[in-house]
């Protein structure tokens, strides 16, 4: 009984870690920006199908990591410029429904440069399963957790530690403010396209060894990304990564204990939820305004 337990427990950490790294993409632009991102999904997909198509190539693992993440964070400052820039006058809605548009344009485009069909990475270190108290996890889960929190530390040290990165949260705080310190708010809101994509490319690169993708692979990706984000407080980073976790395991002990047909549907189950009853998140500021 408990070997089963922990075997979802580590099912749901390691997808999980992936909903957080969605849930801080949505995080960071919404700070930024107070745009809500709905091709956040997409940034995942691309992450994992170029380094798959790159890798069968003939590229070193390495070098299509390293590519397909610049080409990932390309299309995110891409749609930044091209799609949300030109909107930035426009009502939340509206531009709401242009990111659900970009969304749509890039699974399009995906599927003209690729296919319809599924693709694999190989695992980064071997299949063999590694064994622990009963319950088993492949190596590539390992990958996952650790190079998600890896990441997470990272951004956190961005954030804290560097003078661009404090010029992102001062906008996050009051984008007049920042402008009339002399911060070039237009840079920050790119530089937070651009993370933001770098955040989903990892999160692609790193599951594909295990789930695969293909075209349609971002949507679900990116909606759970979403519940994650608004589970923790739409805005809040470390909302984000707590929600994420929370969601993960949540699906995960649900189609174990449950059901597996309602996997997907457990993710929107919490953001009515949180809609109803938490409508700021776990960690959401208390007020009007989030930051």
């Amino acid at each position: 009984m408990f070997a089963e337990f922990l075997q979802y427990l580590l099912s749901g950490i390691t997808v999980g870690a992936i909903y957080a790294l969605a849930g801080l993409g949505f995080a960071i632009i919404y700070n930024s920006s107070h745009v809500i991102n709905f091709a956040q999904g997409e940034f995942i997909m691309i992450g994992g199908m170029a380094t798959s198509s790159l890798v069968a190539a003939g590229l070193p693992l390495w070098a299509a990591v390293l590519l397909a993440v610049v080409i990932t964070m390309l299309v995110g400052v891409a749609v930044e410029f091209f799609a949300v820039r030109p909107a930035r006058n426009a009502d939340v809605v509206a531009v709401i429904i242009i990111t659900i548009g970009a969304s749509i344009f890039l699974r399009g485009l995906a599927q003209l440069i690729w296919d319809k069909e599924s693709h694999a990475l190989p695992s980064f270190s071997g299949d063999a399963p590694i064994h622990l108290l009963g319950a088993t996890i492949v190596p590539q889960s390992l990958w996952v957790i650790g190079v998600s929190f890896l990441s997470i530390l990272v951004l956190g040290w961005f954030f804290n530690r560097t003078l661009f990165g404090k010029a992102m949260l001062a906008t996050a705080y009051n984008r007049l403010a920042a402008q009339l310190m002399g911060i070039r708010v237009k840079r920050v809101l790119t530089a937070s396209f651009g993370m933001s994509a770098i955040l989903g490319a990892i999160g692609g690169i790193v599951i594909t060894p295990i789930t695969y993708t293909n075209y349609e692979a971002g949507v679900m990706l990116g909606l759970k990304g979403f519940s994650a984000a608004v589970l923790g407080g739409l805005g809040n980073g470390l909302g984000a990564v707590v929600g994420g976790l929370i969601v993960g395991i949540a699906e995960s002990l649900g189609a174990g204990y449950i059901s597996s047909s309602y996997k997907d549907a457990i993710a929107f189950v919490i953001i009515l939820f949180v809609l109803f009853f938490m409508p700021n998140g776990l960690f959401g500021k208390r007020g009007t305004e989030r930051v």
